[in-house]
């Protein structure tokens, strides 16, 4: 098992995770499009090809291992693109699961902390709930080895700062960045489960190497969560940055939290909170 593709790979989970497995010694290769991941993320001995997901056959290298990540992972931009969400987020997951049953190889799919909420309330969360009905039909129907990995509000090394892709805190570090106050949206109170990257990487490496079966989803979770007023206080503790609240967006979820902890069966996996420490660094 060392041939190892990663769609969404010059993305900010992409590129940490292609860097550890570069460190690890597989044979690493990348499909991208670049829609919302960046040239400058290509690790040194990874081989990047550039395209759609559709275009996912154009891929002839073996391949043991997909690890799934390519998506539009914002839940305020699908309402602006809903039919894109879907053909990304949905038909491209079929497309990949298809290639996989084709080449016999094993598929690790990036599911969301949003399949605990209603499914209903966003075209992102419809379309990563969907994206899991369909690992779920692939490995019952087809016997395809397939595992889903949830992730919970990840920041860290490479995370996006500028653009409609950025989550909260890429979006507060770019505010800090052009003397912007921080912007919190309702009242603050939500609660996040943040996850430092280098723990959803460590998560999904064990995941590929573990033979426990986990019915519905692995989830990389820290199981501690922050509202949103905290998390902008370490803030301000750090840079001396105003804040200012703006209205409440659509399908804004109250919290986030990882309950189910799959550390007992991902042998030495533990997640650390690491936020406050990752913004005094900042």
């Amino acid at each position: 098992m060392k041939n190892i593709l990663v769609t969404g790979g010059n993305g900010f989970i992409g590129c940490n995770l292609i860097q550890r497995l570069i460190n690890d010694g597989y044979t690493v290769h990348s499909l991208d499009n670049l829609s919302s991941g960046y040239v400058e993320n290509e690790v040194k001995g990874a081989h990047y090809l550039y395209g759609d997901i559709s275009n996912i056959n154009t891929v002839y290298e073996e391949v043991d291992v997909i690890f799934h990540l390519a998506s539009l992972s914002r839940i305020q931009p699908s309402f602006i693109n809903p039919s894109e969400t879907f053909e990304v987020n949905t038909v491209g997951t079929e497309k990949v699961l298809e290639f996989a049953r084709n080449r016999n190889c094993k598929v690790v799919y990036a599911g969301s902390s949003s399949r605990h909420h209603n499914p209903y309330q966003s075209p992102y969360a419809t379309t990563k709930y969907l994206g899991e009905e369909l690992c779920k039909m692939y490995k019952e129907t087809f016997n395809l080895d397939v595992k889903i990995a949830r992730f919970y509000n990840v920041y860290g090394p490479h995370e996006i700062v500028d653009g409609d892709w950025a989550a909260v805190i890429g979006i507060w570090r770019r505010q800090i960045r052009d003397n912007e106050p921080l912007t919190i949206v309702g009242d603050g109170n939500q609660r996040r489960d943040f996850t430092h990257v280098n723990d959803i990487v460590e998560g999904l490496i064990k995941i590929i190497g573990t033979d426990v079966v986990i019915e519905d989803a692995w989830e990389l979770g820290t199981g501690v969560n922050y509202s949103i007023n905290e998390v902008s206080q370490m803030f301000v503790n750090r840079f001396n940055v105003e804040r200012i609240y703006v209205p409440e967006q659509n399908s804004n979820y109250r919290s986030t939290l990882s309950t189910e902890h799959p550390s007992p069966y991902l042998t030495g996996w533990k997640p650390t909170d690491q936020l406050e420490s990752y913004i005094k660094s900042l």
